[in-house]
């Protein structure tokens, strides 16, 4: 039923995130991503979600080719979001609704959400009547849920849900290691969202990659202690909470695909002893040194200089951990058509972008000592 799409619709817990689909050079690669939503179905899962501006706004595009012309409507369930950067006043929203439901082939949405809120962004959202606006969609059958996905902290959460207390859902960043933290503070929003009662979607439960590669010693604890891999454990830990309505995971190949479903289709919450095996896997991380950015890739679309700034900490974070060639090498490919870090002139536009609030202007100086100082080493 158009717009009507009920939460129970929604078959199990774990959802296909479409911000880092399989590429070929710089285009989705349409025949695997297929062959990815064909697993997903065939399990028994139906949540997609996209977004207008992931993969330089050819995530829609791929979710109309690869899903939406290859099942019926009522095969699967479609998450989109409202981005600030695609609107500076209230009479460009509807028209950039209906630029999103045309890329992605629907006349509808099931759940639509005010995309990334921060305190600095819901003050947009508020001037330019965007809840108000999405409630009305809601109204006429265009979609079907209102929601918001947030960056910020606990208590600007709060002061959201409050005003908008008919917002029905809430999508946080949420995993072990990003529990405690006091920028993220995935605990404390989970806990704003279970004091209004709202159902929680979780993005990020691998931390865009972070979970998957674990130090040596941590790495060593969990293979004691389960067979699964760390992607699947640390999904599993986040959709073991109560309240947590759906997981997302961005997969980027059919082996990832694979791997989280095999951790999901017949999920089982975590038990006390693998509650205490992420308290030891915690420890381990709280000991590195090293950037915690997912590489959403928010930062670097106002960059005037065209850092590619995801890149070039990933490369800090390898030198940190591995001190090999391979850094210096892959810093040398990532600044080949772009700017390198020294090339920074502090402007603050990927700082304001940054949902993780990392201080990037001192992390590429950072960068820029460790690399920029010398000729990168080649490789093979």
């Amino acid at each position: 039923m158009k717009g009507k799409t009920a939460f129970s619709e929604v078959k199990k817990n774990f959802g296909f995130g479409c911000m880092r689909l399989p590429m070929n050079g710089g285009e989705v690669d349409y025949a695997q991503t297929c062959r990815m939503a064909d697993m997903f179905l065939d399990e028994g899962f139906n949540y997609f979600d996209t977004a207008h501006g992931y993969i330089e706004e050819k995530s829609e595009i791929a979710v109309r080719e690869c899903l939406v012309k290859r099942y019926p409507r009522e095969k699967f369930v479609l998450a989109n979001k409202l981005s600030g950067s695609y609107f500076d006043t209230n009479g460009q929203i509807r028209p950039l609704f209906e630029k999103q439901l045309a890329a992605c082939g629907v006349d509808y949405f099931d759940f639509y959400l005010m995309h990334a809120q921060t305190a600095a962004l819901f003050e947009k959202f508020r001037r330019c009547n965007a809840y108000e606006t999405a409630f009305r969609l809601k109204e006429e059958g265009k979609v079907g849920h209102v929601g918001l996905s947030f960056h910020d902290r606990a208590e600007v959460l709060d002061e959201i849900l409050t005003e908008y207390s008919d917002i029905e859902f809430v999508q946080i960043q949420f995993n072990y290691a990003d529990f405690d933290d006091a920028c993220i503070q995935s605990g404390k929003c989970y806990d704003v969202c279970r004091k209004h009662g709202k159902p929680i979607i979780v993005m990020e439960p691998v931390k865009g990659g972070t979970l998957v590669n674990l130090p040596e010693r941590a790495a060593r604890i969990l293979s004691k202690n389960t067979s699964q891999s760390s992607a699947a454990f640390a999904i599993r830990y986040a959709a073991s909470f109560d309240g947590i309505f759906m997981v997302l995971s961005g997969m980027s190949n059919t082996e990832q695909m694979k791997d989280n479903l095999s951790a999901m289709k017949d999920f089982e919450k975590m038990s006390a002893a693998e509650f205490e095996t992420v308290s030891q896997i915690k420890q381990i991380l709280k000991e590195r040194d090293i950037i915690s950015c997912t590489a959403c890739r928010y930062c670097t679309d106002g960059c005037p200089k065209k850092i590619s700034i995801p890149d070039l900490f990933s490369c800090m974070n390898a030198k940190k951990q591995f001190n090999d060639w391979n850094s210096a090498y892959y810093y040398g490919v990532f600044t080949k058509n772009g700017g390198k870090a020294s090339d920074c002139i502090a402007c603050g536009k990927c700082e304001s972008a940054c949902p993780q609030h990392l201080p990037i202007r001192g992390l590429l100086k950072s960068v820029a000592e460790q690399f920029d100082c010398g000729e990168p080493e080649t490789g093979d």
